[in-house]
């Protein structure tokens, strides 16, 4: 089996979710905590192309403060909302299960099972 990454944050409960059905799973995955682990403009972009996503604002959490803060709501510069996502960590999206170079946000958890058997 490939090697498989979480994107994972403690705190989150689905996240937690998430690498219980691992861990159920008897899935041996790479672990990366992505609040400590700082990422690129570049892996972010990864990220998206695995994803499927056209914007990055898919890839966020709207309703975080710094989101508000930022007031990114408003922006339309593509480059600018990865850059806040490089910068401010919380703001991306999880828990995040990336596999064979395809990726899904567990939310619906049914959406990592679905990666999961392909």
């Amino acid at each position: 089996m490939s090697k498989i990454q979480i994107w994972h944050n403690p705190r989150c409960s689905k996240s937690r979710n998430a690498l219980a059905l691992l861990e159920e799973k008897n899935i041996d995955a790479e672990v990366v905590k992505y609040l400590d682990v700082p990422h690129t403009k570049e892996e972010i972009k990864a990220l998206l192309k695995m994803l499927g996503f056209q914007s990055a604002r898919e890839l966020m959490r709207t309703k975080e403060e710094i989101y508000k803060e930022l007031d990114l709501k408003n922006e339309t510069d593509e480059e600018k909302l990865i850059e806040a996502m490089v910068a401010h960590p919380r703001l991306i999206e999880r828990p995040i299960v990336i596999k064979d170079g395809k990726a899904a946000i567990g939310r619906p958890i049914e959406k990592i099972i679905d990666l999961l058997e392909k």
